[in-house]
């Protein structure tokens, strides 16, 4: 007698919204028995970093109409906050438009991740399973693969998806030096409020971006009246989101932006921002304006047109494209005025331990002295540094290679890896911020959604052609 054949075998490593969404995904559109595996190094699948339970100030950063964690259910995110008390009451614009605490964002994955991975055979044919642990190789087999466990177990997969997530903030020049400093903070999405100096001392946030603004938050939530010194290369927070004008001109009737190149693109983006400046609008709406497209502008990009874009213009779209919700912006803003946060625009030099404090070396020549200092410049970008013990072994044998930018790992169209001679991976695909040098755009929801239901798509053997899936990211880059 035949024995039945097994179910597929796929295995996510990554337990954040990549690869929650992922997994939750190749559930949903499963028609056939196979089992699912998601490795994360946190009990709760579906937060990670970004929504886990830890601090109730933190906001989204994008408003509630467009964080359906499903591309083609736009309102579902919505509707499930309506099943919430505290939203029974609200207005449908006020709902829409309203910055949600990430904690609650976070009850929502759990709950998806709820209905879909952990009730076996009630609504879908897949089952599923969650470990607790930390992934640190993928062996290739002859038929399948091995995912070897920080713990010395295996699991044995079918196809395994790379949802790794941000890497932590690169190393800054002395850090190597503060590992058991207690006024260094090498990590900033751990918990370091117990540890605050007093009143009369001092806190320096390394870096001006989206981390170090949940640092700020959490400095006024705790009430603490000390001084605040920020400092980046360039000193810019992150913009607030605004209410924006109708702007037809752009882009200009016939031009295609994904053709101009680096240069001419810029000169037309200065242009139409200086017709916005003089109507006393935002010029942000030009960033919202190329938002859907955005992949196809970098793909066209040279080589060396990626890496200009990179290292002189980034900071300055980041601010303008990656804003925050109108009231913590306010915050920010009180705590400059006010002349409790002092930011400086100058590049960090070396970290010096100085007795009970750390000194900021400056390249000005000046110093800063904090009693505790906060690395929150955000997620390292080069690839082949990789901290991941995981992504290293993989590297090493050639299984992964980089992009030709170095800013993450290199895929085909579909999220199939290609290896170091090129080829596409049998067994491995691979979505999220490690996709940064192939898409640009690639930490947003509204970016990570559609990933997540093409990588759902490959797995399954319904993946779209590679002009398909070009449009399909135009058509759902809402």
């Amino acid at each position: 007698m035949d024995q039945p054949s097994r179910p597929r075998r796929i295995v996510v490593i990554g337990g954040g919204f990549s690869g929650a969404m992922s997994a939750v995904n190749v559930a949903r559109l499963s028609e056939e028995p196979l089992h699912i595996t998601v490795i994360n190094d946190e009990p709760s699948v579906g937060r990670g970093v970004a929504y886990r339970l830890r601090r109730p100030e933190y906001l989204l950063n994008v408003a509630a109409r467009n964080m359906s964690a499903f591309p083609y259910e736009p309102d579902h995110f919505l509707q499930w906050l309506r099943t919430r008390s505290e939203f029974e009451s609200a207005t449908e614009t006020d709902l829409r438009e309203r910055f949600v605490p990430r904690q609650i964002y976070g009850d929502y994955l759990r709950s998806i991740v709820q209905h879909h991975l952990q009730s076996p055979g009630e609504v879908t044919p897949a089952t599923s399973q969650f470990v607790i642990g930390k992934a640190v190789d993928v062996e290739p087999r002859e038929s399948s693969c091995l995912v070897h466990l920080e713990d010395g177990a295996t699991l044995e997969a079918d196809r395994v998806v790379l949802a790794t997530g941000n890497e932590p903030p690169a190393a800054l020049p002395g850090a190597e030096n503060l590992t058991d400093h207690p006024a260094w903070v090498a990590n900033p999405w751990q918990a370091w409020e117990d540890r605050l100096p007093a009143y009369d001392e001092s806190i320096v946030i390394l870096g001006t971006g989206l981390t170090a603004v949940d640092a700020i938050l959490t400095l006024r939530a705790k009430g603490w009246l000390g001084s605040i010194h920020a400092v980046s290369r360039h000193g810019w927070f992150p913009h607030s989101h605004f209410r924006g004008i109708r702007f037809p001109d752009f882009p200009p009737r016939g031009v295609d932006v994904a053709t101009l190149g680096l240069d001419d693109l810029l000169l037309l983006i200065e242009e139409h921002c200086a017709i916005l400046h003089a109507r006393n609008a935002n010029p942000a709406i030009i960033v919202d304006k190329l938002r859907s497209h955005t992949q196809r502008i970098w793909s066209g990009f040279t080589h060396d047109e990626k890496l200009r874009f990179a290292k002189k213009h980034a900071a300055r779209w980041n601010v303008f494209r990656h804003r925050i919700a109108p009231d913590i912006y306010a915050q920010i803003t009180s705590s400059q005025l006010t002349g409790q946060l002092q930011v400086r625009a100058e590049s960090i030099e070396k970290l010096r331990a100085a007795a009970d404090t750390i000194a900021v070396d400056l390249a000005d020549g000046t110093s800063l002295e904090g009693n505790l200092v906060i690395n929150a410049t955000g997620p390292a970008t080069k690839f082949t540094a990789t901290q991941s013990v995981l992504l290293q072994n993989l590297l090493r044998r050639g299984v992964i290679a980089p992009d030709d930018t170095d800013m993450g790992i290199g895929v085909d169209f579909d999220h199939t890896v290609l290896t170091a001679t090129g080829d596409r991976s049998p067994w491995l695909l691979a979505l999220g911020p490690m996709l940064r040098g192939t898409y640009w755009e690639t930490i947003a929801v509204p970016e990570l959604r559609v990933q997540a239901r093409h990588v759902a798509e490959t797995l399954l053997g319904n993946a779209h052609t590679e002009e398909q899936e070009g449009q399909l990211q135009l058509e759902y880059m809402i």
